[in-house]
């Protein structure tokens, strides 16, 4: 293997793993997909199938707005769909999904084909054209992959919002995309309590005057959850599938390979959300070589990203590569712990999951419960394993790799945004592993960490994240805002991607992502982390989880605060916070020693599952909380 990292703790494949993998020289095929990244993305879309071949593969000539196969047709339903129906793939089974309660229904290709089909013929009878938004509003249950297929099948543009939001936010939301139809379900299951989704979308749309239709699908029933139907304005679903609506051909719309396919709204620190808008040809492409050579998925796995459609993860990499990709894939609908810390365990060994994607917040969350919850379960179908929203602390990283992974499944720890559409600094399966560390770029990408001035830092040296090289499945502005996206992405190093995220790069070329800039403590002079002392408070065997802000300081300028989650059962003592203060200081240095340490039962998170800093230091400060539509509980 030619990458031999010299310094710090690293993991290296198996001879199983690396006999499998399309990976076989990381080195080489990166090196050749950054002398010609035009040449890498033409070969990955020449996969796939175009109603009209490109003329060009990158437009650059009016950055940053940059367009992708250029004068090129096609519709990432076309490959998601339709173009397995004439292979053996369509009895194939696109989906197992298990509800909460225990309910399950397996789909094929053929089935999630019909289904499709079925409910394009309905949206189009609603009057949905192409080019209209549609706001998605439902839980984890197959119709809303069935619901973004459909909107997207005839050219409109989905616009997903997740499922626990206010109604402010979802309202906020719909009046922003003007969308014409919302979708949504009476009901979900959540740690076994009803998710009202029908209701939260009546009271938003009553000042959205340009939703004409709600169509709802019947998830729980009247018996559970009694809704008001409006008439003329609301329909269920399945009554709208059984009608002369639903019948006849259904043609999938040829879209330009720039035409829009999806808003996502995702929240700034301050400010409105920013509306992200992905488009159909550079979108898929992207998604779907990340997908095959981050988790090298082949034609017997089982996938399983464990995240919400709602959110880029789960538009990635629950509906559109996997389908894209001709993979299977779970869908769950309910939490990881419900009803017992093991439910996730259950379904991987009932399945035979192969391939596992997550959240750290999740493993450090599991990893409370103890390891013998894991061990109750025949695990030895997983080979591989992800983590995703997140740097994933080391102490995580290990539980994971030794205890879910059996120390056989490499962990592909993929740094990304929604803005991304897709991995930008991940390993492949081959390659060294270091606990804690992205490692590198992916294909046809170079990243830098620089400083306030645009220059590269040394090694172990923190600065701003950026992106050199544009990609096919990146942002192409910001809905009906294009001077914000200049603003927010391209001013602050002019003709290279901003991340808003800080990193250092060690002495063997390993990417180790920090958190937002504004996740950063200067402390007497210093830029501390947050990521780097919570990693820190994890290692100590009573910390579960642990979340840093900075405190204005009139010495220190400011000073670290700390709040921690302890293992169950333990309370936080003056005792216990002397000894976890001090082992910081060990950990990482005096200067990184917390001021105060906070014991508290939870964290609040983003429905995504990040830590809300923010939110900690209004709460430490007495400032106003500001926007908490994205907050978890």
């Amino acid at each position: 293997m030619a990458i031999r990292p010299q310094h710090g703790e690293v993991y290296y494949p198996s001879e199983e793993v690396i006999a499998r993998a399309r990976v076989k020289d990381w080195e080489a095929m990166y090196k050749a997909s950054i002398e010609d990244p035009q040449a890498f993305w033409a070969k990955e879309a020449e996969e796939l199938e175009w109603f009209r071949h490109w003329d060009q593969v990158l437009d650059d000539s009016n950055p940053p707005f940059y367009k992708w196969f250029v004068g090129a047709q096609t519709n990432i339903v076309h490959n998601a769909l339709d173009r397995h129906m004439k292979t053996w793939r369509r009895n194939k089974v696109a989906f197992y999904w298990i509800g909460e309660p225990g309910d399950t229904r397996t789909i094929s290709y053929r089935e999630l084909y019909n289904e499709v089909n079925r409910f394009a013929n309905v949206l189009r009878g609603l009057g949905v054209k192409k080019g209209d938004r549609v706001t998605i509003y439902m839980g984890r249950v197959p119709e809303i992959v069935v619901a973004m297929l459909a909107t997207v099948k005839i050219g409109a543009i989905h616009s997903v919002v997740y499922g626990g939001f206010s109604v402010e936010a979802l309202r906020e939301r719909i009046l922003d995309s003007e969308s014409k139809v919302v979708i949504t379900q009476d009901g979900g299951w959540m740690r076994g309590k009803v998710v009202p989704l029908k209701d939260t979308v009546d009271q938003a749309v009553v000042q959205t005057p340009s939703v004409e239709k709600v169509v709802v699908v019947q998830r729980l029933g009247p018996e559970v959850k009694p809704v008001n139907m409006v008439p003329g304005r609301d329909f269920w679903y399945h009554e709208l599938m059984a009608s002369p609506l639903a019948e006849g051909p259904s043609p999938t719309e040829v879209m330009d390979a720039e035409d829009p396919l999806f808003i996502l709204y995702t929240s700034g620190t301050t400010g409105k959300p920013k509306a992200i808008l992905h488009v159909h040809g550079g979108y898929m492409v992207g998604t779907y070589t990340a997908l095959k050579y981050v988790f090298d998925l082949q034609d017997d796995d089982v996938w399983w990203c464990a995240a919400d459609p709602g959110w880029i993860t789960g538009h990635s990499f629950i509906v559109y590569s996997p389908l894209v990709l001709g993979v299977t894939s779970i869908m769950y609908e309910g939490a990881p712990n419900y009803p017992t810390p093991d439910r996730w365990w259950q379904i991987v060994e009932t399945y035979g999951v192969t391939a596992f994607y997550t959240a750290p917040t999740a493993i450090r969350g599991l990893m409370r419960y103890g390891e013998e919850w894991v061990r109750k379960h025949d695990l030895s179908s997983l080979r591989i394993l992800g983590s995703v929203g997140e740097p994933i602390n080391p102490a995580a990283w290990k539980w994971y790799y030794r205890v879910v992974g059996g120390e056989r499944c490499p962990i592909m720890d993929t740094w990304w945004q929604t803005e991304t559409g897709h991995f930008m600094i991940t390993p492949v399966p081959t390659v060294p592993l270091k606990p804690g560390s992205a490692f590198r770029p992916f294909f046809g990408q170079v990243a830098e960490v620089v400083d306030d001035e645009g220059n590269p830092v040394p090694p172990n040296t923190e600065g701003y994240l950026i992106l050199k090289n544009p990609w096919p499945a990146m942002l192409r502005t910001l809905y009906g805002d294009p001077e914000r996206y200049v603003e927010t992405y391209w001013s602050r190093f002019p003709g290279r991607y901003f991340t808003g995220d800080s990193a250092k790069i060690d002495e063997d070329g390993y990417f180790w992502i920090i958190g937002r800039v504004d996740d950063v403590i200067k402390v007497s002079g210093y830029r501390l982390g947050t990521a780097e002392i919570e990693s820190a408070l994890v290692a100590h065997p009573d910390v579960v989880e642990a979340a840093v802000i900075g405190v204005p300081h009139e010495i220190k300028g400011n000073a670290i605060h700390a709040y921690v989650v302890l293992r169950a059962g333990l309370a936080g003592t003056p005792e216990l916070e002397k000894e976890l203060i001090e082992f910081v200081a060990q950990q990482i240095g005096k200067i990184a020693r917390p001021e105060k340490i906070h014991f508290v039962d939870k964290l609040p998170k983003t429905r995504s599952g990040k830590i809300m800093r923010r939110l900690l230091r209004a709460w430490t400060l007495g400032l106003p909380e500001g926007d908490l539509s994205t907050l978890e509980d």
